[in-house]
């Protein structure tokens, strides 16, 4: 008798081409703003901005597909496009870390050290505050289909 192989979900071609396609499409956003917004006093701030946004959107999106189950069907693809795709896509590590690593090369050390605690703590504070609006908006909903399941 032989061992049935499965294959793992993030190697299945669905959830590939669903975190492909979001990316692409996270990437192309990502690019035009920051083509679109200038550094401000040298400061990369259309990166930071990005990564902040991203941060509190992935909070909520992954706070609010938590609490409506389990990770699986409809919720796993939303979470495969939208949050390792689009956000993974939109935010940007590897130019956080050039643009820190720029400001130090143009001898704005004390800028980059203000533009990398910023991006971390105020990024994280993003993803806490994305988790507890999502939180609140499941609280509401759960309340909301409570008192409609007791006036029928």
């Amino acid at each position: 008798m032989t061992a049935r192989r499965t294959v793992p979900v993030h190697l299945h071609g669905s959830s590939l081409l669903l975190v492909f396609v979001g990316g692409a499409l996270g990437t192309t956003v990502r690019y035009l703003i920051s083509a679109a917004v200038p550094p401000v006093l040298g400061l990369p701030l259309a990166t930071l901005g990005i990564n902040v946004v991203g941060a509190f959107v992935l909070g909520w999106l992954l706070e609010a597909l938590a609490l409506r189950g389990p990770d699986e069907g409809r919720r796993r693809a939303v979470r495969l496009f939208v949050g390792t795709g689009i956000l993974g896509g939109f935010t940007t590590y590897s130019a956080f870390a050039v643009d820190t690593d720029g400001l130090i090369v143009a001898q704005n050390v004390g800028g980059s050290i203000v533009y990398a605690v910023a991006t971390v703590a105020v990024g994280a504070l993003a993803s806490v505050a994305g988790i507890a609006v999502g939180a609140a908006i499941g609280r509401r909903r759960a309340k909301r289909e409570q008192q409609e399941g007791e006036g029928s």
